[in-house]
């Protein structure tokens, strides 16, 4: 039996497989990767690798076990069609008759578009059969501690979400959450609401910058057309601006706000503060 991780080399993948060697033997680690170079670390550590690419069904063929237990990590690239990206995994996992496949959804609270995505390929994995566990991921503190550095440069956080609050974590949190599904019992079937403990707002956000650089950081918040504007300036092509503007909609609406706790009694410890994230990204 072999725990089976896809996208193992992009941001959250990488977290998940070096926590599972923490817990588990190399040797029963396989990492789905497109390109094997970006592994090596991995491989040097004796972890399996699998090279396979979701917009090439074959060679997913032969790629799982009977018993394996598998972690699709939901795909980045949204122009290119992500369901049926997702749908070659879950038809090669049925025909391999894996036990358990654990899928990084989205809340069920989000209705932007970025979820549509996400609910089709729940739709696919419930419909096969095969069992499962729903890891819906809320959002990461990376999303935006990640891109500080215009942020930093105008002393602003711009964002069309008014006064609407988002309780993110780390990736690292999330990843605490599927390597305990992973390399628990009992988790068939099973659907989960993943967000941090604490949910904070823009201004709080641009309050704990302030705090951190000792600049006044301020929140600017902007209506979705303005920020569709300001995107659509700094080059970002336009699904991608509809996405951003979508999600800050939806924060408004609170529809990023997760209570269930079921985060943090999956990583048996309190998610990570903002605050933390902030700290690391200044330091980096």
């Amino acid at each position: 039996m072999s725990i089976v991780v896809t996208g193992a080399t992009g941001h959250l993948g990488r977290h998940v497989v070096e926590q599972l060697l923490e817990k588990v033997p190399a040797e029963q680690i396989t990492a789905v990767v497109r390109d094997e170079a970006k592994a090596a670390d991995f491989a040097a550590r004796g972890v399996a690798l699998a090279v396979a690419d979701y917009d090439r069904p074959e060679t997913f063929d032969g790629l799982f076990a009977a018993g394996d237990k598998v972690l699709l990590i939901s795909g980045n690239e949204f122009d290119k069609g992500r369901v049926r990206q997702h749908e070659v995994v879950i038809d090669a996992a049925k025909a391999a008759g894996v036990a358990l496949l654990a899928y990084t959804s989205a809340p069920r609270s989000l209705k932007a578009a970025l979820a549509d995505d996400h609910r089709a390929t729940e739709e696919v994995l419930l419909a096969s059969g095969l069992p499962y566990s729903l890891l819906r991921n809320g959002w990461y503190h990376e999303n935006y501690t990640e891109n500080l550095g215009p942020v930093l440069e105008h002393n602003a956080v711009v964002a069309a979400a008014g006064e609407g609050r988002v309780s993110s974590a780390s990736r690292a949190d999330y990843a605490a959450a599927a390597v305990a599904v992973l390399t628990g019992e009992g988790h068939e079937n099973t659907t989960y609401e993943l967000g941090g403990d604490e949910a904070w707002s823009f201004a709080e956000y641009a309050a704990e910058l302030s705090r951190q650089t000792g600049k006044e950081v301020v929140y600017n918040a902007v209506s979705g057309e303005v920020l569709k504007g300001i995107l659509t300036g700094a080059g970002l092509p336009e699904p991608l601006v509809e996405l951003f503007v979508g999600v800050d909609a939806s924060i408004e609406k609170g529809e990023l706000v997760v209570t269930t706790g079921d985060l943090s009694r999956l990583a048996g410890r309190p998610t990570t503060p903002l605050a933390d994230a902030v700290t690391t990204a200044i330091k980096g």
